[in-house]
């Protein structure tokens, strides 16, 4: 795969962008689940920044269908991360679908992005307190 580095597009950063009925709420939910605090703020939003990527959650009126996955965390060790959120009180979803189902909350999914260099990965899902679906995962070598 190349990348033609006369695209504009070809080295901008990639920032999330999910919605908050209450912003509050999410901010909460953000710092006591996931341990997450913003590291920037401004009327309406919160700037957050994992792994050197920011996404932003922002107060909307609209909200998200969360029938798709909005974002998604590559950790490590999906065991120990799981653990420690639900002991946070995360509830993780159970997924059942074309290719893949949850076992204890967690899929085991063929494939992978050969980039990554992976067989596949596991992975779970959680909503947060706006309704957002989110991600986890963890390739598998």
């Amino acid at each position: 795969m190349t990348t033609d580095r006369t695209d504009p597009l070809s080295r901008a950063r990639v920032a999330t962008r999910l919605p908050a009925g209450d912003l509050d709420r999410a901010r909460r939910f953000y710092a006591e689940k996931l341990g997450l605090d913003p590291v920037d703020e401004r009327p309406g939003g919160l700037l957050y920044r994992c792994g050197g990527v920011d996404f932003v959650v922002f107060r909307s009126t609209g909200a998200s269908p969360g029938t798709f996955t909005q974002m998604a965390f590559e950790v490590d060790d999906l065991e120990s991360v799981v653990t420690e959120l639900r002991r946070r009180g995360v509830v993780f979803e159970d997924v059942d679908a074309p290719g893949f189902h949850t076992r204890n909350g967690i899929a085991e999914i063929e494939g992978n992005y050969p980039s990554k260099g992976a067989r596949g990965e596991r992975a779970v899902w959680f909503r947060d307190s706006e309704g957002n679906l989110m991600g986890i995962g963890e390739p598998t070598r």
